[in-house]
């Protein structure tokens, strides 16, 4: 058997993982470096790791550093990226901005690498990954190439999923409830929190919309239906999301981890301003799956029965 001896880059299975790995691996891979991610969370590795971060640490961020955990010794570097600003008056949660450091400093013996935007800063993505890039190849031409193949990759899978959503939503059927999920990637497809609410949603019948599948151009200034004064990114655009998709949904699921500030006071804008059905379920490392399960169901419940009046008043 033939070793591979490319360069091993681990990247945990966490934060933005969900929302930019497209655009991660095609960049590596294309350097001539192999991947090798985490697996899915599960309450096992988690457990293990339950111990890394202080406990006002966002359960998100927990999770995270047990993904580097997980691939400590199993790597040459382990990929964090430092994204401070992606616009003009605008910026990242505090996890995110600092999530480079506090791997760095949790797990000493480890080589990190990363690359940071800070476009308030004037360091816009493109040098980021110039810099990044430099790492593995001396080559500039090489860097520019992997970094546009990269880009052109991740839109065209953003691309694809945002059109299989609208054609979802165009195929509804009267008598489907239809539930909105606002959430970060990295909460809703986390495999530990997301993945069993979407589950049980599958087996109770319901669509989902994804309120972070959305076209940029769209929703890049309906947030401010809501608020005018929300800078942090992530959250503006799954509020715009939000209210690209509200109409089309019988019922919002809030889907937020405990204790996420920036979520909180998004879920309580919401609260004071869109009039429909809506729950908020807050994630921690001892939520447990019968109170969940009831919650889901109750609501889920009420929508049905919502729908069913609704369609006999139609009739």
């Amino acid at each position: 058997m033939i070793e591979d001896k490319r360069i091993k880059i681990g990247i945990p299975r966490g934060l933005l993982y969900y929302k930019y790995y497209k655009l991660w691996e095609v960049f590596f891979e294309n350097l001539g470096c192999q991947i090798v991610l985490s697996p899915q969370t599960n309450k096992k590795i988690l457990e293990k790791g339950a111990n890394l971060a202080i406990d006002e640490s966002c359960l998100s961020l927990k999770i995270f550093l047990v993904h580097v955990d997980y691939l400590k010794d199993k790597v040459d570097y382990i990929f964090v990226p430092h994204i401070v600003s992606l616009h003009k008056n605008e910026e990242m949660c505090v996890k995110l901005m600092g999530m480079y450091d506090i791997s760095r400093n949790t797990f000493r013996d480890v080589n990190f690498i990363e690359y940071t935007v800070d476009v308030e800063k004037y360091w816009p993505e493109f040098f980021g990954f110039l810099k990044l890039g430099w790492n593995f190849s001396k080559n500039p031409l090489l860097i520019i190439f992997s970094y546009l193949k990269a880009k052109k990759d991740q839109h065209h899978f953003r691309q694809k999923l945002i059109k299989e959503q609208e054609e979802q939503i165009n195929n509804l059927k009267p008598d489907e409830p239809v539930i909105l999920i606002v959430s970060h990637p990295y909460t809703i497809y986390d495999g530990f929190l997301g993945k069993p609410i979407i589950d049980f949603l599958n087996k109770e019948g319901v669509k989902i919309i994804y309120s972070d599948i959305a076209d940029k151009d769209k929703i890049k200034n309906l947030s401010e239906n809501i608020s005018t004064d929300l800078y942090w990114t992530y959250n503006k655009e799954l509020l715009g999301g939000l209210e690209l998709y509200k109409d089309k949904a019988d019922g919002i699921i809030f889907l937020i981890t405990f204790p996420c500030g920036p979520d909180a006071l998004v879920v309580n804008l919401c609260q004071n301003k869109i009039k429909k059905p809506m729950i908020t379920i807050i994630l921690d490392e001892l939520q447990g799956e019968a109170g969940l399960r009831t919650r889901l169901e109750s609501f889920v419940d009420i929508l049905k029965i919502r729908k069913k009046k609704a369609n006999g008043k139609k009739n």
